[in-house]
């Protein structure tokens, strides 16, 4: 037997092998997080039977789950890749455990690329349980499988960058607020369950550059009204996944 057979060779694994096990990890604490899953679930399921057996923003009958199916969609991607990550990582900046992550060979976007990774597939729990919800309620979607995917992954890695940046850069306390704020005030305004066409004109243009206002109105686009893919919507998003995204890697703290 020659020697050194049984010598160790210490060394980094293989980035895509370490975002993996890294996206494994995030996807089992996801799905173990009960306060998440009430925020990811339980809350957009309950605000969609609510809204849509409820006239309560004068929505008219025959087209209220046709309007709010594909609204409370992009909330869902909104909860989780925005409100319930950038809490989470937070809070894991806060008791040192990104800082443990930061001396790793994982790379700062690998991080990021494995959270992201973790959302996507909590996001298509959420869009199965969603949907099969809508269709018990009488929904009836139209449209491309294809525009609404690149969408709902346009629309997760715009939140996701931005929900970073949030839990990188301030403290986690005021990570929770502001996240939570944010996520009350673009339920409300941004085109999830009350049409942006109630709002002020002036108010109009500016809430439909939001991001959920982009992805909602393109689903609502897609799965109302069987259009095509919906290009204005996903430049929208594009754009906001790059600012978010590049932001996040920029000025992203490990402490």
């Amino acid at each position: 037997m020659s020697a050194g057979t049984f010598t160790p060779a210490p060394g980094a694994a293989p980035v895509v092998r370490m975002i993996g096990a890294q996206a494994v990890l995030e996807t089992r604490m996801l799905l173990r997080n009960g306060e998440q899953l009430l925020l990811t679930v339980v809350i957009p399921a309950l605000l969609l039977v609510l809204f849509s057996s409820v006239d309560v923003v004068g929505l008219g009958g025959g087209s209220r789950i046709g309007f709010l199916a594909p609204g409370i969609l992009a909330l869902a991607v909104l909860s989780t890749a925005f409100t319930g990550q950038a809490i989470a990582t937070g809070f894991e900046r806060r008791y040192g455990v990104l800082k443990r992550l930061g001396v790793s060979p994982l790379p700062r976007w690998g991080l990021m690329a494995a959270k992201t990774c973790s959302v996507l597939v909590v996001e298509a729990l959420q869009v199965l349980l969603l949907t099969a919800i809508a269709l018990g309620l009488g929904w009836s979607p139209r449209g491309s499988l294809l525009a609404v995917a690149l969408l709902l992954v346009l629309g997760t890695a715009a939140f996701s960058g931005l929900g970073l940046l949030l839990a990188g850069t301030v403290r986690a306390e005021a990570t929770l607020a502001a996240a939570n704020l944010i996520f009350i005030l673009l339920l409300v305004g941004g085109g999830v369950i009350v049409p942006l066409d109630r709002f002020p004109e002036a108010a109009q243009g500016v809430l439909g550059l939001l991001p959920v206002s982009a992805l909602s109105g393109g689903l609502r686009e897609v799965l109302q009204h069987g259009a095509g893919v919906p290009w204005e919507n996903l430049g929208v998003l594009a754009v906001w996944a790059m600012a978010g995204t590049g932001a996040a890697a920029r000025f992203f703290k490990w402490e």
